[in-house]
């Protein structure tokens, strides 16, 4: 058990020891009608144990019954018919000791929360007062205590598989919201009929479980139809990555040289992106670019790939077409769009004379442009096929003369910068760096958890 789960274990039980003793102290013999009371506990236990299950949590109508105790009982009672459900509960299905603390402690609380916040707006008098106000009261407490209830629930994932709140509130809470809102007004309704004490009223409980049990059923649905999608799209993307690291293994075994030269762009690219203030995201689209930037060379006859000497304007057309096969290779690739266009535009100048385009200045996006730099640096730097490699000095210096026509001025200084520091670098012959630059996976945690209850 790690610190923070002996925390939350602790916390839960001070939660429920202070509800046992808060519910003492405001426990009035008025509270305890047995009749309601035994009526609202089996409709408690039977909601209970016909829950629904997803794949995080479980959703059971015991919360309808609870309400009807806060608002037509009062607090205490309402805290100890919450109790006896998840007690029940627990040892019907034998849960873990962590689970079903969690779960008794958090209905312990709610109940007394939403009960004594009924009591102290005035709602049992309202009913002869102002019966309007009333619905309403019982419609806000039935909301403000389910809130809290996913609220608490949202803790819990928090705690134990590192989930912000905010997030698990907008997958577990938001979808199931409008069921929510519309078993309220029910049982408003039920609690408002319920003025002549007439227990005949409370078996509409019955009737309002399956309403809520069909509607929750379809909303959760749409939660399990949801995570199968991002299931089956997180699939394809690790599918997608273990492609592209085979193609440029691939590539690597063809031409080792040029796939060194990938993967030298892409740490260069990185680094500018990331200098420049591209947000992680972007910064991955590059580094994912410029790794496939030169994948369309497969389409290069040896004669051209291995040449010793300058090409021919033959040679050179065929060259030239490299961008286009790659971002056409690339864009096959379900989710590459935005990495096929910048492979595009690669070879675009600033001053309008690159190709395949012509593409002039800012119409060039600024991943393409941070590529170029990183390219031509690395083209003159390392061994080329037919040229010999210059010094990283000599590099800067002509980055720099044709900035503003060949390269974007903003992204070589950038560059440039980061070389005076030494902030990056890139060995030619050293595997580990290569390795390293291949290795585009994202980990997918999938925590293991006991499912706590929602109502």
């Amino acid at each position: 058990m790690t610190r923070n789960e002996r925390v939350l274990v602790v916390g839960q039980g001070v939660l429920l020891g202070g509800s046992a003793i808060a519910a003492a102290l405001l426990s009035e013999r008025s509270d305890w009608r047995l009749d309601l009371i035994a009526l609202l506990v089996g409709v408690t236990i039977t909601s209970a144990a016909f829950e629904l299950e997803t794949k995080r949590f479980k959703v059971s109508t015991a919360f309808l019954s609870l309400v009807l105790a806060m608002t037509l009982l009062g607090p205490a009672p309402a805290s100890l018919i919450g109790v006896l459900a998840m007690v029940f509960r627990s040892v019907m299905r034998r849960s873990p000791w962590q689970a079903s603390l969690a779960n008794i402690s958090t209905y312990a609380f709610f109940p007394l929360a939403g009960g004594l916040t009924f009591e102290l707006l005035g709602g049992p008098a309202l009913l002869k007062s102002s019966p309007p106000t009333f619905f309403l009261l019982v419609f806000a407490v039935f909301m403000a205590t389910n809130a809290l209830n996913f609220l608490l629930l949202a803790v819990d994932f928090k705690v134990f598989e590192g989930c912000s709140i905010r997030a698990s509130l907008r997958e577990i809470y938001a979808p199931v919201l409008p069921v929510e809102v519309a078993t309220g007004l029910l049982t408003a309704g039920v609690a408002f009929a319920y003025q002549g004490h007439n227990l005949g009223v409370i078996g509409l409980i019955a009737v309002i479980g399956l309403v809520f049990q069909y509607l929750l059923r379809t909303a959760l649905n749409s939660i399990s139809h949801k995570e199968q999608l991002e299931g089956r799209t997180r699939e394809l993307a690790s599918l997608q990555v273990g492609l592209l690291g085979t193609v440029l293994q691939t590539l690597s075994l063809r031409d080792k040289m040029t796939a060194r030269h990938s993967a030298a762009v892409a740490r260069y690219s990185r680094e500018i992106a990331r200098e420049l203030g591209l947000s992680e995201r972007e910064q991955d689209v590059v580094h994912t670019a410029a790794l496939l930037h030169d994948i369309g060379k497969f389409i290069f006859p040896d004669s051209i790939l291995f040449a010793n000497s300058k090409l021919s304007e033959e040679d050179f057309e065929i060259v030239r077409r490299h961008p286009e096969q790659g971002a056409r290779l690339v864009a096959r690739i379900d989710g590459y769009g935005p990495v096929a266009e910048i492979i595009l535009a690669h070879h675009e100048r600033i001053d309008g004379n690159g190709y395949p385009n012509g593409l002039v200045g800012e119409q060039i996006p600024l991943p393409a442009r941070i590529i170029s730099v990183a390219d031509t640096y690395d083209v003159m730097t390392s061994r080329d096929s037919y040229r010999a490699p210059v010094s990283s000095r000599e590099a800067i210096e002509e980055l720099r003369r044709v900035s503003h026509a060949q390269l974007d001025a903003t992204v070589v200084e950038t560059f440039v910068g980061l070389l005076e520091r030494r902030s990056v670098t890139f060995r030619h012959a050293d595997d580990a760096d290569f390795e390293r630059e291949l290795n585009l996976d994202r980990r997918i945690r999938d925590y293991a958890a006991p499912r706590p209850v929602a109502a």
